[in-house]
C-alpha cells in the first residue's frame, strides 16, 4: 500500500518481475497530462528536518550502550594493578601473559558472540527492545564479576557474559540511531556512540584512581565494577520510553506509527512533503524487498552488491582496531614514565581526557566534513604518528634509563596525543556512522552484525597478543599498525562511498548503480517521470518495456533500458 500526503502524490516506480502484480498502484483514476508529470522524488528542495528534542534524546539514550562498553573496557586495566585484585586472582602477586590476556580478551569473545546473535534478535524483537534486553543481560555478567572471590576463571566468565550484552548493543544501537534520526544529524548522532565509549573509559579511569587510593580491600575493584549495573539500568529503563525505529515499524506494517515517529523526530507534520517523500522511499524499498520473499542469511553475500558492501563493512570495522589505538593506550604508561610520571592511573586519565576532548571535536567533523575525506586524512595522520613513534622509540629512547634522553620521551608523548586526536576525530566515531548507513533494510541487521563482529574479533586478537608481541619487538610493533593505516587510506579512497546528508534509501541506490566512489560526493539521484498509470503510457512519451513489468519513460542519457532491466528487482528511481 502507498501512503501519500493529503494532496495525493504519485508513488515511486517499483520494478517487479511478477507480471500478475502491478508494480505501482494507481491513486487517481484521472490520467495526468505531460505538463504535470509526476516524478520520483530524489534530492529535491523542500521542507528541511529540524533539530528536535526527541531526536537528540533518542540519540543520547541509545549511546549509553557505548558508555557501558567504554566503562567495562576502561576499568580492567586499573583492576590488573590493584593490590587486592592481584592478591585474589594473580599467581604470586603477578599475572602471566596468558592469564592477563584471557581476563582481558574474554570480554571481546563475548561481544563477538553477542553481535553475531543480535542480527536475528533485532529483526524479531525490534531495535528498541533488543537494546533493552541487551542492557539487562549485561547486568548478569556484572553480577558474576562482582561475586567472584578467588577464582579468576569466574571473573573472566563474568566478562564474557557481560560481553554478550555489549556485543548486541554494539550492533543494535548504531542501527537504531541510523534508522531513526534525521539524515542531517545522523552522522553526529551515530558517532556519539563512540563519544560515549571514550567518556565511559575516562569515567572508569577516574573511579579506579579514587578507589585504588581510598581502599585496601576488595572495595578497590568491586565498587567500580558494581557501578556498571547503574549504567545498564539507566539505558534499559530509559529506552522503554523511546519510539521504535520508524523503518522497522513500517516494515512490520505499523505505518501510522512510523509516519508519526518520523514527523516527531523531524519536527514537521505527519503529512508534510518531507515525510511523504521519506515514506515513499521506504515503501519503494519495501515493495522491492517483498518481491524477493524472506531473505536467507547468506544473501548478505549473494544479494545485489552485497558481497562488496559486506566485505567493505568488515574491513572498515576491523580497520578501526588495526589503526592501533589500543596499542597506544597499552604503551602509554611506559612512554609517560620518561617524563617522571610514575602513576599509571594519572597516565590513563591524561590519555583518556585527550580522547574525550578530541571525540567531541570529531562530532563537528562528522556533521560538517565528508566521510571519505575525514577517514583518509585520519589514516594518513595516524600513519605519520606511527612512523615517528616506532623509529624514535626504537632508536632514540633509552629503554633501560628512560630519563636519560628526555627529549625522545617528550616527542613520543606529543605523538601519542596527536595519534589519539586523529583517531578520536575520524576513525573512532566515523566508522560506526558509515557502517550504519551502508546496508539496505532487507540485510541491515545481519550485515551490521557480521561487520561489527570483525571489530570484536580484531579487538580480542590485539588485546590478547599485544603483551606477547610488545615483549618481543617493542616499538617496532608500531610499524605493523602504521602499514595498516596506510592500507586503510587507499581502501577508503578506492571503495567507500561519500554518504553525508543522504537518506539510507539513496545510499542503497548509489551502491546498486555502481557509482564510482571517487565521484560519489557529486552524485545526484536521478528523477524519472512515472510513465505508467493503470497500464497506459502517459501521452507524448516514448515508452518501452525493456524486460520490465512496468512501462517507463525512456529518457535519453538518463538510463539505459537493458541496464535498468538487469537491476529492476532491486532499485527505486
Amino acid at each position: 500500500m502507498w501512503f501519500l500526503s493529503k494532496k495525493a502524490a504519485i508513488p515511486a516506480v517499483i520494478f517487479n518481475t511478477d507480471k500478475n502484480t502491478p508494480a505501482t498502484q494507481s491513486v487517481n483514476s484521472t490520467q495526468e497530462s505531460s505538463d504535470s508529470l509526476p516524478v520520483v522524488q530524489g534530492q529535491q528542495a523542500g521542507e528541511k528536518p529540524k533539530l528536535t528534542v526527541l531526536a537528540v534524546l533518542l540519540g543520547a539514550i541509545a549511546s549509553m550502550g557505548g558508555f557501558i562498553f567504554g566503562y567495562e573496557s576502561g576499568q580492567i586495566s586499573g583492576f590488573l594493578a590493584m593490590t587486592d585484585f592481584l592478591a585474589r586472582f594473580a599467581k604470586n602477586g603477578q599475572f602471566s601473559a596468558a592469564r592477563q590476556g584471557t581476563i582481558v580478551g574474554l570480554l571481546c569473545i563475548g561481544t563477538l558472540t553477542g553481535c553475531l546473535a543480535s542480527g536475528v534478535i533485532c529483526d524479531r524483537l525490534g531495535r528498541k527492545w533488543t537494546i533493552c534486553a541487551s542492557a539487562f543481560f549485561y547486568i548478569i555478567g556484572v553480577v558474576i564479576e562482582v561475586s567472584s572471590d578467588r577464582q579468576w576463571i569466574q571473573f573472566a566468565m563474568g566478562r564474557f557474559t557481560a560481553g554478550v550484552g555489549i556485543g548486541a548493543l554494539s550492533t543494535s544501537v548504531p542501527m537504531y540511531q541510523s534508522e531513526s534520526v534525521p539524515k542531517n544529524i545522523r552522522g553526529a548522532t551515530v558517532s556519539s556512540y563512540q563519544l560515549l565509549i571514550t567518556l565511559g573509559i575516562w569515567t572508569a579511569y577516574m573511579i579506579n584512581w579514587y578507589t585504588e587510593a581510598a581502599f585496601q580491600n576488595s572495595a578497590q575493584w568491586r565498587i567500580p565494577n558494581g557501578l556498571s549495573m547503574l549504567w545498564a539500568l539507566t539505558l534499559g529503563t530509559s529506552i522503554i520510553f523511546m519510539p521504535e525505529s520508524p523503518r522497522y515499524a513500517y516494515r512490520k506494517g505499523r505505518v501510522e506509527e512510523a509516519r508519526n515517529t518520523l514527523a516527531k523526530l523531524n519536527g514537521v507534520e505527519p503529512y508534510s512533503k518531507l515525510i511523504d517523500d521519506e515514506v515513499n522511499e521506504i515503501e519503494a524499498k519495501l515493495q522491492a524487498d517483498n518481491a524477493q520473499g524472506v531473505a536467507p542469511w547468506y544473501e548478505i553475500f549473494t544479494g545485489p552488491r552485497m558481497l562488496y558492501r559486506t566485505i567493505l563493512g568488515m574491513v572498515l570495522m576491523a580497520g578501526q582496531q588495526l589503526t592501533g589505538a589500543n596499542f597506544f593506550f597499552y604503551y602509554g604508561t611506559t612512554v609517560f614514565k620518561s617524563t617522571g610520571i610514575e602513576n599509571s592511573y594519572i597516565t590513563s586519565i591524561i590519555l583518556g581526557s585527550v580522547n574525550v576532548a578530541a571525540t567531541v571535536g570529531g562530532l563537528w567533523i562528522v556533521n560538517n566534513c565528508g566521510r571519505r575525506k575525514a577517514l583518509m586524512a585520519g589514516a594518513a595522520w595516524m600513519f605519520m604518528c606511527f612512523m615517528v613513534y616506532a623509529f624514535v622509540g626504537s632508536f632514540a629512547l633509552d629503554a633501560v634509563n628512560l630519563m636519560a634522553i628526555p627529549v625522545a620521551g617528550k616527542v613520543l608523548i606529543v605523538f601519542t596525543c596527536l595519534f589519539i586526536v586523529a583517531f578520536a576525530t575520524t576513525w573512532g566515531p566515523l566508522v560506526w556512522a558509515v557502517v550504519g548507513e551502508m546496508y539496505p533494510s532487507r540485510y541491515r541487521a545481519p550485515a551490521m552484525a557480521i561487520a561489527t563482529a570483525s571489530n570484536w574479533l580484531l579487538n580480542f586478537l590485539i588485546s590478547f597478543f599485544t603483551t606477547f608481541i610488545t615483549n618481543a619487538i617493542h616499538y617496532y610493533y608500531g610499524l605493523v599498525f602504521g602499514g595498516c593505516c596506510l592500507a586503510l587510506f587507499f581502501i577508503v579512497y578506492m571503495f567507500m562511498m561519500e554518504t553525508k546528508d543522504r537518506s539510507l534509501e539513496e545510499i542503497d541506490t548509489m551502491y546498486l548503480q555502481h557509482v564510482n566512489p571517487r565521484k560519489s560526493a557529486s552524485w545526484k539521484s536521478t528523477q524519472i517521470p512515472l510513465a505508467c498509470l493503470n497500464g497506459s503510457c502517459i501521452k507524448g512519451l516514448n515508452c518501452a518495456d525493456g524486460g520490465v513489468n512496468c512501462c517507463i519513460a525512456e529518457l535519453a542519457g538518463v538510463v539505459e533500458l537493458p541496464k535498468l532491466a538487469k537491476m529492476h528487482r532491486y532499485i527505486q528511481w
